[in-house]
C-alpha cells in the first residue's frame, strides 16, 4: 500500500468522524501535555472531567507549579497511578522555575522532562509544534498490525522497533499533527480491540488482517502481566469524634495519599489474633470496643487485586495513645479534604455518611 494513500485515507476519515475534544482545539503545549498525562492508562470518558477540572483550577503551568502537592493529588483522586500526579506537579515546577514557564518545543527536549516518555513527547511535539514525529501507542499498534499484517509481539524489542520504523515511514510530513490524531482516533473508535467495524472500514480492501481472517489475532501480545493479590486489614481508630488517618510514604501504590492504619497479610483468612500488630495498636485494641468487619471488600487495580477488611476501633474518650509519625487524628471535615484512594474514600462515605 502506498504510504501517501494510507495517510490521506486516515486524515479524510478523521475529518468526518473524530470526536470533538477540548485539547484538540488548541496548540497550547500545557493543555496538550495535561491531557496526555491524564489519558495515560485512562479512557477519554473518564479523563475528560479531570482535564476540565485541572484546566479550571490551574489555567497555566505557573498556576499548577505554585499549587500545594496535596491539593494536586486530591484533584487527581480517582484516576489511579498517582505517580502521574506527582510527576505532573514536579514537571510543572521545572518548566515554571527552570525554563521560565516555556515548554520545550522539540521531541528530544521534551523527552528530558520527568514523566514524559517517547509516546507523550511525540504527541506534544506534533500536536503543539507540528514536528513530524510519529506517535506509537496501543491504538497505533493495533491499526498498523492489522492493516499491514505485522505479526510481531508488540511487547518484544523486535516488535517495538518494527512498529516504530513503520510509523515513522507512514507519518505525513505535511500534516503530522492531523495524521497522529487520525491514527490514534481510528484505533480508539473504529479499529477497536474486540469489535472493529470492518464492514465500514476505509481500508477494508487492503487490510491484511481482514483479507486473511486474522483481525482477532492481531496485534500479537504474548507477555501477560500477572495480577498480584493483596490482603489488607485496615484499623480505623476513632476517638472523641475524630478518626486516625495514615499518610502513605512508602514507594508503593497510593504514595502521598491518606488511608487508615494498615496491616497487610499473606493469607486471606487471617484472624485478628493471628495478625502481627505494633504495640500502640495492641494497646488500643485492649482498651477499645472493636467492630468486626462484616465483609471483605474487593478493589481492582490494573495489576493488583486488593482484598480489604475494615476494623473499627472505638477508643475511650481522652484515651492517651502515642501514634507513629505518619498517623494522626483528623475531624470528619478535615478528612473530606484529604486525598484518599478510591477504596478508602468509598468506604469512608458509605460507613460514615449513611
Amino acid at each position: 500500500m502506498n504510504n501517501k494513500f494510507f495517510a490521506e485515507t486516515l486524515i479524510r476519515w478523521y475529518t468526518h468522524q473524530h470526536r470533538d475534544l477540548p485539547w484538540r482545539q488548541t496548540q497550547n503545549p500545557y493543555y496538550i501535555w495535561l491531557s496526555e498525562i491524564i489519558l495515560q492508562q485512562t479512557r477519554v470518558a473518564q479523563g475528560l472531567p479531570y482535564y476540565e477540572r485541572f484546566v479550571s483550577a490551574y489555567p497555566t503551568v505557573i498556576d499548577l507549579a505554585n499549587a500545594p502537592e496535596q491539593e494536586v493529588i486530591r484533584l487527581w483522586q480517582g484516576l489511579g497511578y498517582y505517580s502521574r500526579a506527582r510527576n505532573l506537579h514536579q514537571t510543572a515546577k521545572h518548566i515554571a522555575y527552570q525554563l521560565n514557564g516555556v515548554f520545550p518545543s522539540t521531541y528530544n527536549e521534551l523527552l528530558k522532562l520527568k514523566g514524559i516518555g517517547p509516546y507523550t513527547a511525540a504527541a506534544i511535539a506534533s500536536f503543539a509544534f507540528d514536528e513530524a514525529v510519529a506517535v506509537v501507542d496501543g491504538n497505533v499498534y493495533r491499526v498498523l498490525a492489522r492493516v499491514f499484517g505485522v505479526d510481531l509481539d508488540i511487547a518484544s524489542s523486535q516488535g517495538q522497533k518494527r512498529f516504530a520504523q513503520l510509523a515513522t515511514e507512514l507519518i505525513s510530513t505535511e500534516q503530522p499533527a492531523l495524521y497522529n490524531q487520525a491514527i490514534m482516533e481510528f484505533g480508539a473508535v473504529h479499529c477497536t480491540p474486540t469489535s472493529p467495524d470492518c464492514l465500514l472500514c476505509p481500508f477494508q480492501g487492503v487490510c491484511e488482517a481482514n483479507l486473511t481472517g486474522r483481525v482477532t489475532q492481531l496485534p500479537v501480545k504474548i507477555k501477560k502481566t500477572k495480577v498480584r493479590v493483596r490482603h489488607y486489614h485496615y484499623f480505623i481508630l476513632i476517638k472523641d469524634g475524630q478518626l486516625a488517618m495514615n499518610l502513605r510514604t512508602e514507594r508503593d501504590i497510593w504514595q502521598q495519599l491518606y488511608d487508615f492504619y494498615l496491616v497487610e497479610t499473606e493469607h486471606p483468612d487471617a484472624t485478628l489474633d493471628s495478625l502481627s500488630l505494633p504495640s500502640f495498636l495492641q494497646k488500643a485494641l485492649s482498651q477499645s470496643v472493636v467492630s468486626q468487619p462484616s465483609e471483605t471488600i474487593t478493589h481492582i487495580l490494573t495489576h493488583q487485586r486488593i482484598q480489604a477488611r475494615f476494623w473499627q476501633v472505638a477508643l475511650p474518650s481522652g484515651f492517651d495513645l502515642e501514634l507513629p509519625p505518619s498517623l494522626r487524628f483528623f475531624t470528619q471535615e478535615e478528612i473530606d479534604e484529604l486525598p484518599k484512594p478510591v477504596l478508602v474514600s468509598t468506604y469512608w462515605k458509605a460507613r460514615f455518611f449513611e
